[in-house]
């Protein structure tokens, strides 16, 4: 018999047999008697109650970013949200909201179903330069589906079997050493991307070593100032709360400016770490974390955008002032919404297990982050007010170094995208919605 059935026996009126004299057992008892929980409060204060919402928000959340395994996700929960919850109630969670492994998603999902999500990122990338695992990743993205990477994979090179020969793996031209770090934060990689530069869209980015989280990708009216890198580096200083023991970059002019800035508060703020270089010049070839990193977005984006750029060759004209400040106002808001997409992507793919790296493998950036001490990591973050780093910001000359027009009119435009009633901005509708807004700015 259940508690629940036991309490509610005990309210039942008992017929006593005459042979005997009433017992302790005989007599009716008040319910609370029986209850050694009468406010339902169980033994384990940091786990929440079976219906409780947020419970479901956490664990979607980590589903989207392809976490299904019910013993990191408790690993997770502990640490990052301060939830004490075993392995087997998670995996129970995950039942109750049907939030499936891509193993279960791909057996149960019709077949027409799976191949339409299958079609539609195919058709994202006329270039097919985009690998099983890429399109697993998006597929995730675009939709909350999980689909395993060899269903994938068979699905590709009977869909598109000329596109999936053609896929580009990449290939490494410079030998690489093993990179060894204590772990996040400990070094940080920074460098420029320049493959949209020839349509005036210049991009940066700074990469975590451990971790190979990216930390931040911008796209910038110019990345060969050393006042708006030195900018982008507060901005990431302010948004984290502190700077890594190390930045390393390459012998480009531009990161003059970060060299200064990191000198400058390591020895205010981090006077103990006076031995160890505060930033570290390499050449491109050699500063390999965030060269990797460019690769792929090329190969899963870049060629793609000035594939479609090309396309608006009859439809806008530079020389025109009113069509070239639309463009300098819609481009780069579609470049930087695509970066910040891509950012997500990256940092929630797991990457190819080695057994021979000293970093974290097997799991995803976001992961070796979030559960560093699981491999041995120490989080190197070395504090720095975020009011002295607002202020050197605002005296390098604020958030205008990474426009590309002025407020004036980026309001004005933003006003006009909004009454357009734009469900999202794409690659696929850019040049519609440029000759839709032309006529109203």
């Amino acid at each position: 018999m259940s508690s629940r059935e036991f309490v509610e026996g005990s309210s039942t009126s008992y017929e006593l047999s005459p042979s005997r004299s009433p017992s302790p057992a005989d007599t009716p008892v008040d319910n609370n008697d029986h209850n050694r929980n009468p406010e339902g409060k169980n033994q384990h204060p940091d786990c929440p109650q079976a219906d409780d919402e947020s419970i479901y928000q956490i664990l979607l959340q980590y589903h989207r970013q392809g976490v299904t395994n019910k013993t990191t996700l408790s690993k997770l929960l502990k640490t990052a949200h301060n939830i004490t919850m075993s392995p087997t109630t998670v995996a129970r969670h995950l039942r109750r909201f049907n939030l499936r492994s891509s193993a279960l998603t791909t057996r149960t999902l019709p077949e027409s179903v799976r191949r339409q999500l299958i079609l539609d990122e195919l058709d994202k990338d006329p270039r097919s330069q985009k690998g099983p695992a890429t399109i697993k990743d998006s597929i995730r993205e675009a939709t909350g589906t999980h689909l395993s990477r060899d269903y994938i994979a068979a699905e590709m090179r009977c869909l598109d079997p000329q596109g999936f020969a053609i896929h580009q793996p990449g290939t490494r031209k410079v030998r690489q050493s093993k990179l060894v770090v204590l772990g996040p934060h400990y070094e940080w990689s920074g460098d420029g991307h320049d493959k949209l530069l020839e349509i005036g869209f210049p991009i940066w980015g700074i990469r975590d070593v451990w971790t190979g989280v990216w930390l931040g990708l911008w796209v910038l009216p110019n990345n060969r100032l050393k006042i708006v890198i030195g900018y982008i580096y507060l901005l990431l200083i302010e948004k984290l709360g502190g700077m890594p023991v190390q930045t390393t970059t390459d012998c480009g002019s531009e990161t003059g400016r970060v060299f200064g800035i990191a000198y400058a508060l390591r020895e205010v703020f981090s006077p103990d770490l006076e031995g160890l270089p505060a930033h570290r010049f390499l050449k491109s070839v050699h500063n390999t974390t965030i060269e990797r990193g460019w690769l792929q977005l090329r190969l899963q984006w870049g060629d793609n955008v000035k594939d479609i750029w090309d396309e608006g060759v009859t439809i806008y004209d530079p020389t025109d002032a009113r069509q070239y400040l639309l463009v300098q106002w819609l481009w780069p808001k579609l470049i930087q919404q695509k970066l910040d997409s891509l950012l997500t992507r990256f940092n929630n793919h797991t990457v190819r297990k080695h057994k021979v790296k000293f970093h974290p493998s097997g799991i995803s950036p976001n992961l070796a982050m979030a559960l560093h001490a699981e491999y041995g990591g120490k989080n190197c973050l070395q504090s720095v007010p975020k009011d002295i780093v607002k202020e050197m910001k605002e005296h390098l000359g604020g958030q205008e170094l990474l426009e590309f027009v002025d407020r004036e009119y980026a309001e004005r435009a933003q006003a006009v995208f909004d009454s357009l009633n734009i469900c999202n901005l794409s690659l696929t509708n850019v040049w519609y919605i440029f000759r839709d807004m032309l006529p109203l700015i």
